[in-house]
């Protein structure tokens, strides 16, 4: 594991590291095959400039590289959400509340990454500006040979390899199903979705007015910590009780289905791991999550409220847009009002019940994702492979989305083996629970990292 932000704050602060030195080192991979397609736009002289100024180094971020998703309002730059349909939109004229927080704590911006058109899957594939490869660790020295490179999870895909890689300390990103979490589990690296509300989402497009969450990517949860602090200008307590001091559930039900050989052996690993290390873990059914299937059935929130915002584009310009994301966008053109204040009321409804049955955990574990990533020829686009490009982002977003709907929060640890393909490990909970979350992933973390 490369060196953290934190660790690399340290090192400046005690005159070891230069900022500009850790520019340069950042700006060199980002600039190497192993980022090819994960940028959109790359802002060496800003990342320079930010990296030079004097006492930089004494402020949170310590004028370190953070990537920033091409979803997010930045002065002076086009938003295009990973389309074409808008890369002839005027610049931003400001920066977005969560980049202006970044601005303020000393980040030194590397660029816009790369994401799934609008946000709306999480794969990871992009038609128009090229897929980036996961940072996996098995096909490192792969990286760009046809059939040899896995998808690295969306939508925030190119935040996610920026990190992996070593470009970015931190990358901002979004998370309406599990466009955080997914691709830092498909990179082995750390992915929070913070409560929604935290973090305003002034000045990033939309997907789901409802779901989207605004948060980031790490390499280390005090990282992960640090990025939550900031862009939620809030402090996280620290945490004071030992592992045997939460109460933990896994789940029976749902989110260890169709699991395949690689997560299951990495889940049960974990299990062993911190049942070894005192945690208390029960088995819950928690049946409310096979409701979810029927409470979405007429669309979702996704799809009704991205076809609302898009709706006068889709009527000039449907044709510039990824199929894939289209067929998505389109079920929301069917959906009835009444069907709509109907799951409003479904959702309040469940999420009141699901709270009632977590009382008394701390915190619910599972898999972040029931699969690994599978090979980008595999769900590349192309008609004859979409049956199974849905089938695989179906399962990639079942876990964590459920946490979205809950409005709730969680964190994906890198849990796999060397060797293995990259699985996550997810903690997660109701919403405002994230200081808990976050400070029993400090105590996750070292332990899955024994593997």
């Amino acid at each position: 594991m490369k060196a953290d932000l934190i660790a690399t704050r340290q090192a400046i602060r005690a005159g070891s590291t230069q900022p500009q030195d850790a520019a340069e080192a950042c700006l060199t991979v980002a600039q190497s095959p192993a980022c090819a397609h994960a940028f959109m736009q790359l802002t060496p002289e800003t990342l320079r400039r930010t990296a030079s100024q004097p006492q930089v180094g004494q402020s949170p971020l310590a004028g370190l590289a953070v990537s920033i998703k091409d979803l997010f309002d930045v002065q002076g730059q086009i938003t295009q959400a990973g389309s074409i349909v808008l890369k002839n939109q005027p610049p931003a004229l400001s920066d977005c509340l969560a980049v202006a927080r970044l601005k303020a704590a000393g980040a030194g911006l590397i660029g816009r990454t790369n994401m799934v058109e609008f946000a709306f899957s999480g794969v990871g594939t992009n038609p128009h500006h090229g897929t980036p490869a996961a940072w996996d660790g098995l096909y490192d020295q792969a990286v760009g040979v046809p059939g040899q490179a896995h998808v690295p999870g969306g939508s925030s895909s190119g935040a996610a390899v920026s990190v992996a890689t070593g470009a970015a300390f931190m990358g901002l990103g979004s998370d309406t199903g599990g466009s955080i979490r997914v691709p830092a589990a498909l990179n082995g690296i750390v992915g929070f979705k913070n409560t929604a509300r935290w973090v305003p989402t002034q000045g990033a497009l939309p997907l789901s007015t409802t779901l989207d969450t605004v948060c980031a990517m790490t390499r280390t949860v005090r990282d992960a910590i640090l990025a939550h602090e900031v862009l939620s200008a809030r402090r996280v307590p620290h945490g004071r009780r030992p592992l045997s001091g939460y109460r933990l559930a896994v789940v029976t039900s749902l989110m260890q289905e169709d699991m395949d050989a690689t997560v299951s052996r990495a889940f049960e690993r974990s299990l062993n791991t911190l049942r070894a290390a005192g945690a208390r873990i029960d088995e819950i059914a928690l049946t409310e999550l096979n409701e979810l299937a029927p409470m979405m059935s007429t669309g979702g929130f996704s799809p009704a409220e991205g076809f609302a915002w898009h709706r006068e584009l889709l009527e000039q310009n449907s044709g510039q847009y990824d199929p894939r994301v289209l067929q998505r966008l389109m079920r929301g053109y069917g959906m009835k009002a009444h069907e709509y204040m109907d799951l409003v009321q479904a959702r309040r409804n469940w999420i009141r019940r699901m709270e009632a049955a977590l009382v008394g955990y701390d915190a619910v574990l599972s898999p972040t994702a029931p699969i690994t990533g599978p090979k980008i020829s595999d769900v590349a686009p192309g008609a004859e492979r979409d049956s199974e490009f849905f089938r695989i982002n179906g399962l990639l977003l079942r876990n964590t989305s459920a946490v979205n709907t809950l409005d709730g929060c969680g964190i994906s640890l890198p849990c796999h083996a060397p060797g293995e393909l990259p699985v996550g490990l997810m903690a997660w909970h109701a919403a405002m629970h994230d200081d808990t979350i976050l400070q029993l992933a400090l105590l996750l973390e070292p332990l899955l990292q024994q593997h």
